[in-house]
């Protein structure tokens, strides 16, 4: 079975309209927000699991690089998943011990560019938005593909750049340029935005990405996350993918070597 067969079926108008409406609560309720994205996100990666796995995901381990809060913790327990949370910033993994509250999953402190995992030693290695938050996109995603095990998924999504998203708290500023952007920001709020061009946040294209996961000779799928199946064959038509895709997810399976 293709690997994206099942979460296509989850993949229409409604939940595109669903997700995008939650995005507006992501300043005033967070709790909405990231509970929202961690639920669709935990459908998504089990829909991609099982499309090329016998059966649901029975403690199989999921490692999240970047997982922040403890909401995508709860998430994936809730689905069967053992869920390992990976990050480097030392607030991040306070505010996910207040959101758990001792709650499911367990967390390691550091970084996505040197992952503390054996080669070949988790089912699915996840990261969600933050490949442009970093200034070597894709030696994370070659990290992600070394520990994850024969068979098993590395599953890489990010901000597309150009997209109407790409220049986060900044709105679509980021059209003038990301250093404009970054001081248009820092003018009008008397401090330098939070994903801050050019140390927090990358330009990183559909392009690059594609270019990067299709070299590894890994790609199974690459598709925009939020939109319904009937528009994922954006994916395929250069130029126009960079600014209307805005979320791109690779989909790599490391190779079952021989015997």
């Amino acid at each position: 079975m293709p690997v994206t067969d099942l979460f296509a079926q989850r993949a229409t108008l409604g939940r595109s309209v669903r997700l995008l409406s939650e995005f507006r609560h992501e300043q005033g309720d967070p709790a909405r927000f990231y509970g929202a994205l961690a639920a669709d996100t935990a459908d998504m990666v089990t829909d991609l699991w099982r499309a090329t796995n016998a059966g649901v995901p029975a403690g199989q381990t999921v490692v999240d690089v970047g997982g922040g809060p403890g909401y995508f913790a709860t998430a994936f327990t809730h689905a069967g998943w053992n869920y390992v949370g990976v990050e480097p910033d030392p607030s991040e993994m306070h505010a996910a011990e207040q959101v758990r509250q001792a709650g499911p999953g367990s967390f390691v402190r550091a970084s996505g560019m040197a992952l503390p995992f054996a080669d070949g030693s988790v089912d699915v290695c996840l990261s969600s938005n933050v490949a442009e938050h970093v200034a070597r996109p894709w030696q994370l995603g070659a990290e992600m593909l070394r520990v994850t095990r024969p068979g098993g998924l590395a599953i890489l999504s990010y901000t597309v750049w150009l997209g109407p998203f790409g220049g986060h708290e900044m709105g679509l500023t980021h059209y003038l340029g990301g250093a404009r952007a970054a001081a248009r920001y820092a003018r009008k709020h008397g401090h330098p935005p939070k994903n801050n061009y050019g140390s927090s946040l990358f330009a990183v294209s559909a392009a690059d990405g594609l270019k990067w996961a299709s070299s590894t000779g890994a790609l199974v799928a690459a598709f925009p996350r939020y939109h319904p199946r009937w528009a994922w064959g954006l994916t395929n038509i250069a130029g126009v993918r960079e600014f209307l895709v805005s979320n791109l997810v690779l989909v790599l399976r490391a190779p079952i070597r021989p015997k």
